[in-house]
This record gives C-alpha cells, sequence and structure tokens, in this order.
C-alpha cells in the first residue's frame, strides 16, 4: 500500500505526495462531496435498505481547514461546513484519483 509522504494545501486544492512517487491534486469540494461517512453516503440494512445520507450535491467554496492522519492507513478531513467524520483511507484517495482523472 503507497502511502502519503507529503501533505499540503495548494489554493484550492489538497496536494498528496505518495511514497511511489506520485502525487495527487484533489480540488476540496471534490474531496468533501466523496466523503465516505455514513453522514454523506448513508448506511444499508441487512435487507439492503439505504437509511440517511447527504442529498446535498454540490459542495462549492466549501474548504479543508485541517487534517489527521489515522492510524496508518487513513487521513481524517476537517471541512469549512463542520464535517470531519469521512475516514479517506489511502487505497480510498487513490481510487478518487483515478475517478478524478477519468473525469477531466
Amino acid at each position: 500500500m503507497q502511502t502519503p509522504t507529503n501533505l499540503q494545501i495548494i489554493g484550492n486544492e489538497i496536494a498528496i505526495a505518495w511514497s511511489d512517487g506520485a502525487e495527487s491534486y484533489f480540488p476540496m469540494a471534490f474531496l468533501r462531496a466523496h466523503s465516505p461517512s455514513a453522514e454523506n453516503r448513508g448506511e444499508t440494512d441487512i435487507f439492503g435498505r439505504k437509511y440517511g445520507g447527504a442529498e446535498r450535491t454540490d459542495y462549492s467554496g466549501v474548504e479543508v481547514v485541517g487534517w489527521r492522519f489515522v492510524g496508518n492507513y487513513a487521513v481524517r478531513f476537517e471541512f469549512s461546513d463542520g464535517h470531519n467524520t469521512g475516514l479517506y483511507s489511502f487505497s480510498y484517495l487513490r481510487e478518487l484519483e483515478a475517478k478524478l482523472e477519468s473525469g477531466r
């Protein structure tokens, strides 16, 4: 598993340097919209019914105001709208990078 060696705010993006030499750049609003939290995505019961989840999809203007590493596998970003419950595993961040690249 690749791990971040550096994480910085550059303008309205989060820049991550990875242990394999790659670099990722994530718009802050994109990270907020793709939060893996139950608050954002909802939760599914054993019957497949989904409960909760944010109806909001536009996070324009939301910024990352801080972050903390969680163990050796994830980052928890703190956003200007108060959201801070999503754990972005390092592998999830790499998946988001691919999603972001395919959308450009």
